[in-house]
């Protein structure tokens, strides 16, 4: 396993990161048994990044994450979420702040969080998160609860005026750095060398479309985005690989953004991922996806209010 540094937080991280929404059932229904083993079988092969959210099944991926890691919570670096609870319900008041870390702290089984993030910023008003949310996650970082905080969010212009205003420890940005998007490179990669805070990737599969899965009703892309799954899974399976990767160590390969963060909770998948971390992708392959997905590059729909859409 690789490991770069996460920014100023000065800690190593895993190039591959274990991303637990899916303990949540956000995809599919999930044997618990199963996905407490996938945890194990990452564990013991190096992966030592672990991210998850309160929003994840509501709650269920970090109580099934806490059965997982019992015993094993010093092997790992952990980061949860506050502020996105359900798909409508925000809260980035200073008061659920306070109580969300002490409910996730229950739930994981813990009594610190490596990192704590603010959950898609985009979907309240900025002034709430200069003002209430900010203060109020730095306040736990103060009290010992966590020891770094971050930002998440969609739109990747957005992360960096915020990141500008706040100076965070971490950025997470999901769906902008793939085989389809690389909007992350425009300005949060600059501004993450330039600030020093650790920028981490996720969803490098596009919430499937770059993997063997079938994509879920949910799924925002264009449909001409869509189309190229199958052209793509084609494309790999005739070179002996599997499309999801292929996609997977071309996200691992930005030598700038520390971890890419990826949904797991199935021992065979994380099996796969694990094999990705070693894989070579054949320049020529490469070269092919690369110009078959141009016309379609950076197709990215916006989440949130209008106004934060920069």
């Amino acid at each position: 396993m690789q490991y770069r540094t996460l920014g100023k937080t000065g800690l190593d991280v895993s190039i591959l990161g274990f991303g637990a929404s899916p303990m949540g059932n956000v995809f599919d229904p999930v044997d618990e048994k199963e996905a407490i083993a996938a945890v194990h079988l990452a564990l013991d092969h190096g992966v030592n990044f672990v991210d998850v959210s309160p929003f994840y099944g509501l709650t269920l991926a970090e109580s099934r994450l806490g059965k997982a890691l019992e015993g094993r919570r010093k092997e790992i670096i952990l980061a949860s979420k506050c502020g996105r609870y359900d798909l409508q319900d925000f809260d980035f008041s200073r008061k659920k702040i306070l109580q969300s870390i002490d409910e996730s702290l229950t739930r994981l089984k813990t009594d610190y969080l490596d990192l704590f993030q603010l959950h898609d910023i985009e979907f309240v008003d900025k002034r709430i998160i200069l003002e209430e949310a900010v203060p109020a996650i730095q306040e736990v970082v103060q009290s010992g609860k966590a020891r770094f905080w971050g930002i998440t969010g969609l739109p990747v212009r957005y992360l960096a005026q915020i990141a500008r205003e706040t100076n965070p420890d971490t950025v997470l940005s999901w769906a902008h750095y793939n085989l389809l998007e690389d909007e992350i490179n425009d300005e949060l990669v600059p501004l993450s060398q330039e600030m020093g805070f650790g920028l981490m990737n996720a969803a490098p599969l596009m919430q499937r479309i770059l993997s063997e899965a079938s994509l879920p009703p949910w799924h925002r892309s264009p449909a001409e985005v869509k189309a190229m799954q199958p052209i793509l899974l084609d494309l790999c399976k005739s070179y002996g690989l599997s499309l999801s990767q292929v996609a997977l160590r071309f996200a691992m390969d930005h030598p700038l953004i520390a971890t890419t963060i990826v949904g797991m909770c199935e021992v065979h998948v994380v099996q796969q991922n694990l094999e990705a971390v070693d894989l070579e992708i054949p320049e020529e392959l490469l070269e092919k996806i690369l110009t078959l997905v141009e016309p379609v590059k950076n197709r990215m729909w916006f989440e949130g209010k209008e106004e934060n859409n920069i």
